[in-house]
């Protein structure tokens, strides 16, 4: 079966990249609006699926779709920045925070749709607005939910979280191999 990740994140990429070399990129022009009435830890399930549906399906063919967003307590969805004042508003709103990073999985053959849902709770320190800054003006996280990359500096950032590390990063790679396996056939890891 040939892999196909519907993402031009180069982190998915990567991430996918740890266990397999064997996948193809194809984007997808996607249009992203959520209906009304769909709960925040639902939102990043519906645009996988939305991804990988918008993909060209080829036989013989598995597409990978994913989205990545971060959410407050309350509810509130944080996707990416804007731009650069928009990275900083974030952050500062992120400073002293429990949120949850929340990636939608979808996976997708000629036969069988499989999609789902990761959450990972992330603990953040105070952060002093020079850090803000310097993180910012280094790494313009504009491609990023919550403007931050928890493998970047702003690592740094966080004391603590609760659940898949690379869900953070924006791939949930263990629920995506248990997906291949258990419902797919394809073990990635031997």
């Amino acid at each position: 079966m040939n892999i196909i990740l519907a993402s031009k994140s180069p982190r998915r990429k990567e991430i996918l990249s740890m266990v397999t070399t064997d996948f193809e990129i194809r984007v997808s022009d996607a249009d992203e609006t959520i209906k009304d009435g769909v709960s925040p830890f639902d939102v990043p399930r519906h645009l996988a699926e939305i991804k990988a549906n918008a993909v060209i399906y080829n036989d013989g063919e598995i597409i990978i779709g994913c989205d990545t967003i971060v959410i407050f307590p309350d509810g509130e969805i944080m996707g990416k920045p804007k731009d650069d004042s928009d990275a900083i508003r974030m952050l500062k709103k992120l400073s002293d925070t429990t949120h949850y990073v929340v990636s939608g999985i979808c996976v997708k053959s000629k036969d069988k749709i499989i999609s789902d849902a990761v959450t990972t709770k992330v603990n953040m320190r105070n952060l002093q607005d020079s850090e803000i800054l310097s993180y910012v003006n280094r790494f313009h996280p504009t491609d990023k939910a919550g403007a931050y990359g928890i493998q970047e500096m702003a690592g740094a950032f966080v004391s603590g979280i609760e659940g898949d590390f690379y869900n953070v990063v924006g791939l949930p790679l263990c629920r995506l191999c248990e997906i291949l396996r258990d419902d797919f056939n394809l073990n990635l890891l031997g």
